[in-house]
């Protein structure tokens, strides 16, 4: 096993996060790096990095972390009545009415229930880029379940419809909205859409280590590319989407792609939480406690038809309720393909944000439960 010196800081009570950090990365051999951040009751309580280049500033691709930045920017609008949640789609996005879609609302999409996962032949690196570019290729497709019966996770393409609504109703992007009334005033390290002036400090994310017989057996394992995981990964592209030279590539962050385009910090993945719950650095929070609530609320539940037993969705976010049984029932958040994990427990004072530079195999991050663990417990234990 490798050793990696920890840098950071922790307040006092929180020294088993530390040590809970060092041992996950000394398990992790070879592993590049990783931060670490969280907030106690509006308190930052724990800030941490380790790794070559690691600093607790870096930024780098957080994934699907994005859509738990994109979800808080609809749930802003809802709050404030600009978009309406039982809404058709198409009352906004006319041509989304087309093969079927015309009853599917902003909910459906948010819950993953709208059966609108990708397009047949997929969609290339290039267009996954680019949300104004999925969002016509989804206008004309038929949905490969009908809504409302079922549920499956939407992994690169539900915010791009999210984002087609917000543009037809504001005439600013989801991007636009997140930077304006939610990044900049709160000064969050978590970019949708990072400024070239902001390059210096991204280091791409590294492919996940795993022998040739394990990466053999992985893809044999693996459904069709036309099966609904395939459509739903971007693997029935041609070629199948790399994962990992799409985060890394220079357009996907500079977009911003609202359902995985996002770059960040643990900081910047911890403020936003914290941000929306409880405040910042004298802020107060941007969402009001019947918002939070709302979109804290179990919608999808059961096997989910893309990820199967790892599903599970209150509105636009993943349930971490469910995910993590000692965080509260409303516990809320978002983790993503690069190993991030970030989520708010309202009841428990909870704001968590976590970093890896690596790719898990298989995508497995058996450490986000130990970390979360050791968080909760360091929290229940300085407030008795």
């Amino acid at each position: 096993m490798s050793r990696m010196d920890v840098h950071g800081t922790v307040a006092d009570g929180f020294e088993q996060v530390r040590e809970a950090f060092a041992a996950v990365l000394a398990e992790q051999d070879g592993q590049a790096g990783a931060q670490l951040t969280a907030y106690a009751h509006g308190r930052r309580v724990v800030d941490l990095w380790a790794g070559d280049e690691v600093g607790g500033d870096t930024l780098t691709a957080v994934y699907s972390s994005t859509k738990g930045a994109a979800t808080l920017v609809t749930a802003l609008l809802v709050q404030e009545g600009v978009l309406a949640l039982d809404e058709p789609v198409a009352r906004h996005w006319p041509e989304f009415a087309a093969a079927g879609k015309d009853t599917i609302t902003l909910r459906d999409v948010l819950t993953h229930r709208s059966g609108v996962l990708g397009v047949d032949g997929g969609l290339p690196a290039g267009e996954l880029a680019d949300d104004a570019v999925i969002a016509r290729r989804l206008a004309g497709q038929r949905p490969y379940w009908r809504p409302g019966t079922a549920y499956g996770y939407g992994g690169f393409v539900t915010f791009a419809m999210v984002n087609e609504v917000i543009r037809r109703v504001t005439g600013r992007s989801l991007q636009q909205v997140y930077d304006e009334r939610i990044r900049a005033p709160y000064g969050l390290d978590l970019y949708l859409g990072l400024p070239e002036a902001e390059e210096e400090r991204f280091l791409p994310i590294q492919r996940w280590t795993a022998t040739p017989e394990q990466e053999a057996a992985f893809w044999a394992n693996l459904p069709g590319r036309d099966s609904i995981l395939g459509i739903g990964y971007g693997l029935n592209s041609t070629p199948p989407l790399d994962q990992v030279a799409f985060a890394n590539t220079r357009a996907v962050r500079a977009g911003g792609q609202a359902s995985a385009g996002g770059v960040g910090s643990a900081r910047g993945l911890a403020g936003l939480y914290a941000a929306a719950v409880w405040g910042l650095d004298g802020r107060a929070p941007f969402l009001k406690p019947d918002t939070v609530a709302e979109f804290a609320q179990l919608h999808s539940v059961g096997a989910d038809l893309v990820r199967g037993d790892q599903g599970n969705y209150a509105l636009g976010f993943q349930a971490k309720g469910l995910r993590y049984p000692f965080l509260s029932a409303n516990a809320f958040g978002h983790d993503g393909s690069a190993g991030s994990e970030a989520f708010a427990d309202p009841r428990g004072g909870l704001a968590f944000g976590y970093t890896r530079r690596r790719f898990g195999f298989a995508w497995s991050y058996p450490e986000h439960d130990l970390l979360a663990a050791a968080v909760h417990r360091a929290a229940c234990e300085d407030v008795r």
